[in-house]
Parts: structure tokens; C-alpha cells; sequence
């Protein structure tokens, strides 16, 4: 406190070297301790020589400048709002109520919501939250109607502001028409160096390809000349099993070099599949030896694999015919009946929104431990664990007959959540239903994009997109964006706190209920409280929110007695008006004795002690 007075005083160009030859006027809070003035006391007189001090309340100054006399001063000041009954110019202290909630706990809970609705926000300052609610919130006249549509697209522009927060923009550099021209053309000779060094290794498998043939036709020649087992020990070392072995990766080397060349030329090869042989099949056993009898079981499996893909191939072209037919018969219908094709669409599209939302309504049914889903699966597990457990001996005919009856396995269907069948089913209806839309959209001019299923995810539809980034688009990639913060709902939510103060945690009742209780329960005197009625001042920062008078007005309306006259007005400057007040106070000709006859001098200090005080109605007076 004393490093504040120093600059107070130097400030006001009051050289306290040798103390401070000027009486001081200084404001106190409501109900201020003794210890605490005790210790001020001692500081003005002890350090600064002061040769007077008076203590007075700051609210009661400002309604004593503003012509008041008697009434209810409300004031809202950085840290708590009071509210003191006047009479005849002297505060009823024993009547006053606080409310622990003033513009610096209203700071905070802007902090708070703005921290909440922006996690990764870089940090913020309180000057910056100050200057926030200084300059954008307001005291809304219905909070509930406003908050209910607040977030509205069609007025939230007007209402949503958005604050830019000062970033370091990174700027990409922009490169010459020349610089680009020479990056365009150093793409183009890499691509060159790699199509070149593509070509060369494609050249060089090739030739290894060749050798590789040329050694396996050179070795297939010469075992018509050998005998059959050195033969055989040769396929071996080579890594092949028999001959037939080896003859297949003659015929795929020889495919491959073909196809490679083609290529190089140019020319495209249609695939023709070859159709395998499998002379050994019409052979007797007792023909064959052992090696014959192993080819024979493998051409077996050969042919049985064989035969099962030429089986789908052929179904696989029948469902293609199947296809093109259904595509040339539903063509033909939406030609000659486009209506009726349209209504038939548009049912299958009801249907399969419907079946999508029903199944994700009882995913959700079984998220939910008390819903009607989840208990009869619970149900259905319960059953199961009542069962008698199967014994691990069974003796005589004991039998397990579970799985007997098809019924049997039924209950894993009940209990199972989700399975890998249920969400192939969704991806396959998610699949149709776009096909479905698709086709509407082309054809059906009443179906627009907003019919679609996934409509409700539009950004200018979101209620969360309103919250947090207003009425426009949002783009990421945008850094201006990204150090944006938009104030919409917490505009009317801040300021509103005096009047809810259970929306910021704080447990006691608003202004207006306080302002009842005092005026209706506390003070009895019919003629005193109908006194009070006609002036109700309002002073300190808080009070400077737009519409705070209004509201005090029409809100007091709803509490007071019916037709009672009562009047609500906010002082000319609700910051300054107290230093203005202490001011006229010690000049007026009835201020300037009430001031005299109130201030505590230093030989009064030194004779009767720092915890000496004289009261006056401007003052702590409690009495």
C-alpha cells in the first residue's frame, strides 16, 4: 500500500519528503475491520504526516454528489455489489446486503468460458478479457428469450463478434515466372533420368530373363539324353521337383519376355488364358509309379481348383448379364413412367433411412444400461450363467445336446452388441442409399442437396459451428481464422450473473431479490419504504453494461406492489462520481463542517490511539 500512495502523491506532484502537509479523504469498503483502518491510519500518520484523515464509503459519496438524499444506492463496483438503504442523507448500514460478485469476477468467468470453448487457444492477458466485456457485453432485457435464439443463422451476424488476436503470419514465398520455369524444367529432366534408368533396368531383367530360358530349354534337351534318375538330380539342384515343373517356368519365362517386349514395341496383348492339360488323370494307378502316382494326385487338385474358377468366373459373368438387364429394364421404366419411378425410389430411400435409424437407435438402446435393449440382454446373459455348466467327465449316455435344436443359437444373437456381419449390412445399405440419392438428385428436381441423409451435417445448419466460428465458413489452414474468438452467447451470459448468480456458482440471490427482500420485508415503515421506492441509484463500473438500467427497471416492475411509484437512475459518471463526491463533501459549506467535525487529526491520533473514530453519515455508521 505504501509504494501505491508513494506514486498516488508523486503523481499529483506532492512531494512527501517531509510528509504531506494536505487533510485526506479516503474511502473504505462497507463495514471495513479496525484492524484494517488501524494499520492505514498508522501509515498516513506515522510515514506521512498527515495532518487529517476521514474515511468514508465510495458509494454513498457518488449518491451524496448526485443530489440524493434518500433512496437505495446499489453499487457494483470491481468486486462485490452492495445495496444500502438511504435516509435523509445517512446510510442504514445495519440494513445492507453484498453480493460477492462484481467486474473482476466477471472477467474471470469470461476467461473461464472462452478457455472452455477454445482448449488450444494461445494464452490470453485479463487486460484483453477486460477490454472484452468492457466493450462487447451487454445486459440482455429477457435472457431466456434472447439465449433461446441466439445462435440463430439469420441474426447471429449481427450479434456474433468476432476478435482477432494478434498472430506472426507465415508468408510463403512467391517464386518468378523464371524460377518456376527452371523448377518445371528440372522435374522434367529428373523424370527423363528416371525413365532412363527405368528402361535400362527393364533391359537388363530382360537379358537375364533370356539367359534364364535359354539355360532351362538347354537343360529340358539334355534330359532327353540322360538317364532318368541323373536327370531327376539335376531338376533338383535347380530346385525343381520333375519335368512338368520345369516346362511351366519355361512357359512363364517365355510369357514374360514375350510381354516385356510387346511393351517396348508398343503393342498391346490381349491375355489368353491357356487351358491347362492333365494327361496323367486318364492314366491307370498301376501304370504309374510312385513319382506318377504324386504328379496324379496334383493334377487332381490342379484340375479341381481349375474347374472351381471357371465355375465363378461363369457366375460372375451370368450376375453381369443379371445386371445389365435389370439396368436396361429400370431405364426403360423411368423413360416411359419418370413419376412413378421417382415415387418407387423415393419409398426404397424412406425404407432404408428408416432401417438405418432404427438400428442405430438400438446401438444406442444398448449403450444404455436402462433401456429396454440392454435389459434383455442382460437378461439373456444372466439365463446363460444360471445354466448348469457341463461336466468334464460324462458318464453312461450323459449327453451335451446344446446346438441339437437350431433355437439353441439363437441367444448369441440376442447378446451380441455389434458384429462384423451387422456392419458389413450397414456399409452395404450406406452404399445403396447414395446410390438411390444420386439417382434422385439427377432426375428428381424436388429432391435438392438439403434432402440428403447427410444434410444435417452442413456446417450452416450446426448449432456447435455457431458456437465456436459464427455465421461463416471456417478454414483451418487460415492462420487469421485460427486466432479468432467469436463472443456470441457469452455477451448476455456474462453480465447476467448479478442478476442469476447460481450461473456462476455463486450460492446467494440476485440484486433483484435482494433489492425485494430490503424493500419489502426489511424495512416496515409504510411511508420510509414508499421514500426508498422513488430513488433507486445506481453507481460503479458494473452499472456501465448497456441495458443495466433498463432491466433494473422492468425487472423491479414484476417484485414491487402494484402501481407502486418507484424510480431507477444511474449516476452521471459511475466511475468518478465517488472522488467527485469526497470532493464536494470537504468544500460545501454543510459538507465543509461535517467534513471538519469528522476528520481525525494527528494529536487526536496521538492521544486516543489508531483505533479512535469519528463517525458521519457518509461513513461506516453503525448506529
Amino acid at each position: 500500500m505504501e509504494n501505491i500512495l508513494d506514486y498516488s502523491f508523486l503523481k499529483l506532484g506532492i512531494d512527501g519528503n517531509d510528509g504531506i502537509e494536505h487533510p485526506i479523504v479516503m474511502t473504505e469498503a462497507l463495514c471495513n475491520p479496525t484492524y484494517s483502518r488501524k494499520t492505514m491510519s498508522e501509515l498516513l500518520f506515522e510515514a506521512y504526516n498527515a495532518p487529517s484523515v476521514t474515511y468514508g464509503l465510495d458509494s454513498l459519496f457518488s449518491y451524496h454528489y448526485n443530489g440524493g438524499t434518500t433512496g437505495l444506492v446499489l453499487s457494483s463496483s470491481h468486486t462485490t455489489t452492495h445495496l444500502i438503504p438511504v435516509m435523509n442523507g445517512k446510510g442504514i448500514l445495519n440494513m445492507a446486503t453484498r453480493l460477492n460478485w462484481g467486474c473482476s469476477q466477471a472477467v474471470e468467468f469470461l476467461t473461464k468460458l472462452l478457455a472452455l470453448k477454445y482448449p488450444g487457444f494461445p494464452k490470453t492477458y485479463p487486460q484483453q478479457m477486460e477490454s472484452l466485456v468492457q466493450e462487447h457485453c451487454y445486459v440482455s432485457q429477457d435472457y431466456k428469450a434472447e439465449m433461446a435464439g441466439y445462435l440463430e443463422m439469420g441474426s447471429l451476424d449481427e450479434r456474433d463478434r468476432a476478435i482477432q488476436f494478434p498472430f506472426v503470419e507465415i508468408i510463403k514465398e512467391q517464386k518468378s515466372e523464371e524460377e518456376l520455369a527452371r523448377i518445371a524444367e528440372r522435374r522434367k529432366e529428373s523424370g527423363r533420368r528416371l525413365q532412363e534408368q527405368a528402361a535400362k533396368m527393364r533391359l537388363e531383367k530382360l537379358k537375364k530373363k533370356e539367359e534364364e530360358l535359354a539355360y532351362y530349354q538347354h537343360l529340358l534337351e539334355k534330359g532327353k539324353t540322360e538317364t532318368k534318375k541323373n536327370f531327376s538330380r539335376q531338376l533338383e539342384n535347380e530346385g525343381f521337383k520333375d519335368e512338368v515343373q520345369l516346362e511351366k517356368r519355361i512357359k512363364e519365362l517365355e510369357k514374360s519376355i514375350r510381354r516385356s517386349r510387346n511393351k517396348d514395341l508398343g503393342i498391346e496383348e490381349e491375355e489368353e488364358e491357356e487351358v491347362p492339360t492333365f494327361p496323367l488323370l486318364d492314366t491307370p494307378d498301376d501304370q504309374l509309379d510312385e513319382d506318377g502316382l504324386k504328379q496324379k494326385r496334383a493334377q487332381r487338385l490342379l484340375k479341381a481348383n481349375y474347374e472351381a474358377r471357371q465355375r465363378l468366373r461363369a457366375e460372375k459373368e451370368k450376375e453381369r448379364e443379371r445386371l445389365r438387364l435389370e439396368a436396361e429394364k429400370e431405364e426403360e421404366k423411368r423413360t416411359n413412367d419418370l413419376e412413378g419411378w421417382i415415387a418407387e425410389k423415393r419409398g426404397m430411400r424412406d425404407g432404408l433411412v428408416a432401417k438405418l435409424k432404427e438400428r442405430e437407435q438400438r446401438k444406442n438402446q444398448l449403450s444404455d444400461r436402462k433401456s429396454l435393449a440392454s435389459l434383455n440382454r442382460m437378461k439373456a446373459i444372466a439365463h446363460l450363467a444360471s445354466d448348469e455348466p457341463t461336466r468334464k467327465r460324462r458318464r453312461g449316455n450323459d449327453e451335451d445336446t446344446f446346438g441339437a435344436d437350431d433355437d439353441d443359437w439363437a441367444i448369441y444373437r440376442d447378446i451380441a452388441t455389434v458384429n462384423e456381419d451387422e456392419e458389413e449390412e450397414d456399409e452395404e445399405m450406406q452404399t445403396e442409399l447414395k446410390n438411390l440419392e444420386a439417382q434422385l438428385l439427377r432426375y428428381d428436381p424436388e429432391f435438392t442437396e438439403d434432402s440428403l441423409q447427410g444434410a444435417g451435417s452442413d456446417w450452416s445448419k450446426s448449432l456447435i459451428h455457431a458456437f465456436l466460428r459464427g455465421c461463416h465458413p471456417f478454414d483451418p489452414e487460415n492462420q487469421a481464422e485460427a486466432h479468432q474468438m467469436h463472443l456470441n452467447v457469452e455477451r448476455i451470459r456474462v453480465p447476467e450473473v448479478i442478476f442469476e448468480p447460481s450461473m456462476a456458482g455463486v450460492d446467494q440471490a440476485g440484486i433483484v431479490e435482494i433489492t425485494s427482500e430490503l424493500l419489502l420485508n426489511r424495512i416496515t415503515e409504510k411511508q420510509q419504504r414508499e421514500s426508498i421506492y422513488r430513488d433507486i441509484f445506481l453507481t460503479g463500473g458494473y452499472t456501465l453494461f448497456k441495458g443495466f438500467e433498463e432491466r433494473m427497471r422492468t425487472t423491479l416492475v414484476s417484485v414491487l406492489p402494484f402501481e407502486a411509484e418507484f424510480g431507477v437512475r444511474t449516476a452521471k459518471d459511475p466511475l468518478l462520481d465517488a472522488w467527485k463526491g469526497a470532493a464536494l463533501w470537504t468544500k460545501s459549506n454543510i459538507g465543509e463542517a461535517a467534513w471538519k467535525g469528522a476528520a481525525i487529526t494527528k494529536a487526536e491520533y496521538s492521544e486516543k490511539g489508531a483505533d479512535y473514530i469519528k463517525e458521519h453519515n457518509l461513513g461506516n455508521v453503525m448506529g
